[in-house]
């Protein structure tokens, strides 16, 4: 075989340079491709919302008050279960609170024992829900400040607890133009209250105009204080029921959930996951649930999202397992 020429030679190792180099440059911005689209992968991740899952001890009513369990029982059932977060109800432990007309004393047991458990299980108490203790959308105003002051121990004992909110009903009169100013002279009063206590006084769309999403923004923005905003809930949008009532006989008129949930997030310290029956793929039937995660998501906010089933067909247990499931996968 011949010799190359020392000419040759040369030609020969500057194509295998440019060769090498034509192919590295091809794999290269392959490379720095897939490294740029997993750090921006990583950076969205970081900056997405990471939500924490809280359990309404609605959702338990029926264990309590058919069942006999113990309210006091929450926080074990709520760390059985995986939550993170504690949102009491009032009315569940009333039996105990009204044998000594709520006094002080009564009061301040029902806190120590809350707080007690909830520390044993390493738990967050979030917000005491009020029912039942006067009526903060009353048009006679002497009923409003009553109902103002009434809340008052509410707001001490979630101050005590650790909470950040109380969640208060504006039932009233259930004609609009009534309701918006007695709401938020009844809202005023006790935001002022709680102001000093860190405390926010949120409400809930529970019936009649406070399920009127558009309205109730109208009175959060008009009482313009800090510490009052809302509690969202996905299932409680009927604004007129047949018999007149707040929560019993059929609903006849129902505001847009997903419009509704739009309008309240801006506003919301608290969101309300409200569930009811669900398919065989884990699915809830009556609200969709990725949409209402979205308008979550897309208004910024990052609090808590509590677990709180409403359903008759499946247990409480296996409601709320189901809810948490549902919520862990979307979100």
């Amino acid at each position: 075989m011949k010799k190359m020429s020392m000419f040759q030679n040369g030609f020969l190792a500057v194509l295998i340079i440019l060769v090498s180099g034509f192919y590295s440059c091809k794999e290269n911005p392959k490379k720095e491709t897939s490294e740029n689209q997993q750090t921006e992968e990583m950076e969205i991740e970081a900056t997405s919302p990471s939500y924490k899952l809280s359990l309404a001890q609605w959702s338990l009513h029926r264990m309590i008050r058919d069942e006999g369990m113990d309210p006091y029982k929450f926080a074990e059932k709520a760390n059985e279960w995986g939550f993170e977060g504690l949102e009491y109800v009032s009315q569940l432990y009333y039996s105990e609170l009204e044998k000594d007309n709520f006094s002080e004393t009564a009061m301040a047991a029902f806190v120590e024992k809350c707080k007690a458990e909830s520390e044993k299980y390493g738990l967050e108490n979030l917000l005491i829900m009020i029912d039942g203790q006067g009526d903060l959308a009353a048009t006679d105003q002497e009923v409003r400040k009553a109902a103002a002051e009434n809340h008052y121990k509410w707001v001490d004992a979630a101050a005590a607890l650790g909470c950040h909110s109380i969640r208060v009903n504006l039932n009233g009169t259930q004609d609009p133009e009534a309701w918006v100013p007695a709401s938020i002279d009844g809202l005023t009063q006790l935001a002022t209250y709680a102001k000093d206590k860190n405390i926010n006084i949120i409400v809930e769309n529970h019936g009649g105009p406070s399920s009127n999403a558009q309205l109730l923004a109208e009175v959060i923005e008009k009482v313009g204080m800090d510490n009052c905003g809302t509690l969202p809930d996905f299932g409680n949008f009927c604004i007129k029921r047949k018999a007149g009532d707040y929560y019993e006989s059929n609903c006849v008129e129902e505001y847009d959930r997903y419009k509704g949930m739009k309008e309240l997030m801006p506003y919301a310290k608290g969101v309300s996951a409200k569930s009811y029956n669900f398919d065989e793929d884990g699915k809830e039937t009556t609200i969709d649930f990725a949409r209402m995660i979205k308008i979550i998501k897309d208004s910024g906010y990052t609090g808590f999202i509590d677990v709180e089933y409403e359903g008759n067909e499946l247990s409480e247990e296996e409601g709320i397992v189901a809810t948490k499931k549902l919520l862990e996968e979307l979100l």
